[in-house]
């Protein structure tokens, strides 16, 4: 390296780090001095490493953790533009869905006060008009989703395995238990995590690994308990837009969350289908629970991962702010992964949140 050493103050104000960023750095093997005495132990870096510091430095700027700023600098400039590319691509869609998210909290701590909204039960009433439909799909030979859509529960299932079918049926049914009994508010959660263990428990087992997703919502009064496991999904559509309210249980959603893939990626993964929790008659049985608010007006849809796996979120809020009816909004969802090839069997659940209105039983 040419030019005269800097001592470690010089290179710090030149490179905009500071002394202290510039000893970690070297411990951490990602910006090494050019010289260390070995009597002093003071550093002296050459005037050609500035412009990795600087580099360094703006990376830092833009919240990159330091072992991917190691990757970067060791790559030639045209690759390390593309990975500064797709950190930030990686970084907006994070800020989007949180942000997404956040405004479903503030929603829902919002209605949670009494002072800032009125409760509904007041009013009168709320009731679900619903509708559930599964496809085959274009490629699968059998269909092993299962849906229902009733004036108190929705659910989905996705089965897997060679008996991955009963097993999606086997959950259902035992939900459905609850469609028959008056369940109390404060006992939502408690009776549709009740119904969803003996599901786990009797899941039927076959030579391969066997079982399947379940996303289900036990209403009472103004309040729905949500429960999940697997990677089918809930999603609700307010005034406000289309927010996801569930969580993949997948390979590939661990490593969107750890940040070693993103969602564009997610499709086309090798593990995409292996899932980190299910039903499958297991000892282990860790659903996610969360009690919600309805509001009239509202419409929720259930589904596996065969319509969300082609179908942008964009597109399925296009077809679910369209559709006058949910009986429509399911056929048209279905209609868009047959449009998208349906490499998948699908299953949905539409419903709309009603004030004093019976709902029926789904199709």
């Amino acid at each position: 390296m040419g030019g005269e050493l800097l001592t470690i103050g010089a290179f710090a104000r030149a490179s905009r780090l500071s002394p202290k960023a510039l000893r970690l750095y070297d411990e951490l093997g990602l910006l090494t001095p050019a010289h260390v005495d070995p009597h002093s132990g003071y550093r002296h870096y050459a005037p050609a490493q500035l412009e990795r510091a600087r580099l360094v430095a703006w990376l830092r700027r833009l919240g990159m953790p330091l072992a991917r700023i190691r990757e970067v600098c060791e790559l030639a400039p045209g690759a390390a533009a593309g990975a500064v590319a797709a950190y930030w691509a990686q970084v907006e869609a994070d800020v989007a869905a949180r942000r997404e998210l956040a405004a479903f909290l503030v929603d829902q701590l919002k209605r949670r006060d009494p002072t800032m909204t009125e409760h509904h039960d007041a009013v009168g009433p709320l009731t679900l008009r619903c509708a559930a439909l599964t496809d085959r799909g274009l490629v699968r030979a059998v269909n092993q989703d299962a849906a229902f859509a009733g004036r108190h529960l929705l659910a989905v299932a996705d089965g897997y395995g060679p008996k991955g079918g009963p097993a999606a049926l086997a959950a259902i049914e035992a939900l459905k238990l609850l469609e028959g009994q008056e369940v109390a508010e404060v006992d939502l959660l408690a009776a549709l995590e009740e119904a969803a263990l003996r599901a786990h428990r009797d899941a039927p087992t076959g030579d391969e690994a066997t079982g399947s997703t379940l996303t289900a919502l036990l209403r009472a009064g103004s309040r729905l308990a949500l429960l999940h496991i697997g990677d089918s999904r809930a999603y609700v559509l307010r005034d406000s837009g289309l927010f996801r309210i569930t969580h993949d249980h997948s390979v590939v959603q661990s490593l969107i969350d750890e940040g070693r893939l993103t969602p564009e990626e997610a499709p086309m993964h090798p593990q995409r289908a292996l899932l980190l929790r299910s039903l499958d008659a297991g000892e282990e049985f860790a659903p996610d629970l969360e009690l919600l608010d309805a509001r009239p007006g509202e419409r929720y849809l259930l589904c596996t991962d065969g319509l969300t796996g082609v179908v942008p979120p964009e597109a399925i809020q296009e077809v679910l702010a369209a559709a006058d009816t949910p009986q429509q909004a399911v056929a048209a969802l279905i209609s868009r992964t047959h449009e998208a090839g349906a490499p998948d069997n699908v299953g949905c659940v539409v419903a709309d949140v009603v004030e004093g209105v019976e709902g029926g039983e789904g199709v």
